[in-house]
């Protein structure tokens, strides 16, 4: 039987207990609607942000307790990513997805304590990183005792402030046998190109996504936002709440004409 479609999407930080609760069974309802496999993904702490004074998020133990009571009440499987090898066995107390974001990607003890959890792991390949040399992250997290492994494509480095999107890196990825993941939103980044922030492109992204969804790529990672102009992280790239269930209807259209 063909594996559903699964989908890692939420607000890039925790902003709020009711925003994050308002968002997340907005998804419960559209993914349920759509039949996905669906993780809520929101960040307790952003600790690569541009400014020192830009907004990170709760914290380790303020953003775990919301995300256990989004889980909980709604009812949704969750993601979130650590920084630091000591938050994995804390972290892995609620997420079912552990995300190692792509600067930290040849981190090797965070890799090592990531896989110790068993959790399910998605590495986002580093903008600097060719997709072949994924091969070493693979092994650390293998040679760790976990196979459990998801490589998330999220836009290579292009020039200053820009990412570009190489299609034939995913297919590149697909040879090491663990899935591979889209980053539909990250890849329309521009990191720190408003001087103290990140900008972005996020009227792109759904272009990108459909051309993944062509290629033969099963999962996909969002940030979604009710209005993306005010949110407090990665808001110019992040896809419009109400947008959100007309692009997957779409993207699944296209999957199933690649499947058949």
């Amino acid at each position: 039987m063909e594996k559903k479609m699964l989908l890692i999407a939420g607000p890039c930080v925790i902003e709020s207990e009711d925003n994050v609760l308002f968002i997340a069974k907005k998804m419960k309802e559209i993914t349920d609607k759509l039949d996905i496999d669906y993780y809520f993904k929101a960040s307790f702490d952003k600790a690569n942000r541009t400014s020192i004074t830009s907004y990170r998020g709760p914290g380790i133990d303020e953003g775990l307790r919301i995300l256990k009571k989004v889980k909980d009440e709604v009812g949704v499987k969750i993601a979130t990513d650590i920084h630091e090898p000591w938050q994995a066995e804390k972290v892995a107390e609620v997420a079912d997805i552990i995300q190692i974001p792509a600067f930290l990607c040849r981190q090797t003890d965070l890799l090592m304590a990531a896989a110790k959890t068993g959790k399910l792991i998605n590495v986002k390949k580093a903008q600097f990183l060719a997709p072949w040399d994924m091969a070493n992250v693979v092994n650390k997290l293998e040679e760790s005792g976990n196979n459990n492994i998801m490589l998330c494509e999220r836009g290579s480095c292009f020039g200053y402030n820009n990412l570009v999107v190489d299609m034939t890196g995913m297919i590149e990825m697909k040879k090491f046998g663990y899935p591979i993941v889209f980053d539909a939103t990250h890849s329309v980044q521009k990191p720190g190109g408003k001087g103290n922030a990140t900008g972005g492109n996020r009227e792109y992204a759904k272009y990108l996504a459909k051309a993944a969804a062509a290629i033969g790529v099963r999962a996909f990672f969002m940030e979604v936002h009710p209005n993306p102009d005010e949110a407090l992280s990665d808001g110019p790239n992040s896809i419009k709440l109400d947008d959100i269930e007309d692009l997957l209807k779409t993207i699944i259209k296209i999957a199933d004409v690649v499947k058949e």
